[in-house]
């Protein structure tokens, strides 16, 4: 999975948030709300190259396309972690997580959740099956 340029990445962050499909005429009025023809060019090329490097797909059932992601938003950000850390750490991601806890970048609640997922694991391996 590629990284996705920034304006790529504001197109997936609509529809990820708006949790349903968008029309292009959508995305661009979110992101362009005093748009101009130049800009739904521009929101066509994005979902255009989009769709092209399989982030989201187009509904052509219908005249006005609908477009919603393929990917969900943590299967990106866990990619690009995974990225980041072969990068930066030799493919460990504990300096990078130990860096977020110590700059207080990480919430207590997630703090939590990140503890219940590894005893979940733990449990698993303890009972033997790995998950």
């Amino acid at each position: 999975m590629s990284a996705l340029a920034n304006a790529e990445l504001a197109v997936m962050n609509l529809l990820w948030e708006s949790g349903d499909r968008m029309t292009a005429r959508d995305i661009r009025e979110q992101l362009y709300p005093d748009s101009t023809k130049a800009q739904h060019g521009t929101v066509q090329r994005l979902l255009q190259r989009l769709e092209e490097k399989g982030f989201l797909e187009r509904d052509r059932s219908i005249a006005v396309h609908f477009f919603q992601p393929l990917v969900s938003r943590e299967a990106y950000a866990g990619q690009q972690l995974e990225s980041l850390a072969d990068k930066l750490t030799a493919g460990s991601v504990a300096p990078l997580i130990t860096h977020l806890v110590e700059h207080q970048r990480i919430s207590a609640d997630e703090i939590q959740r990140i503890r219940s997922i590894l005893d979940s694991h733990a449990a698993a391996e303890d009972s033997g099956g790995a998950s």
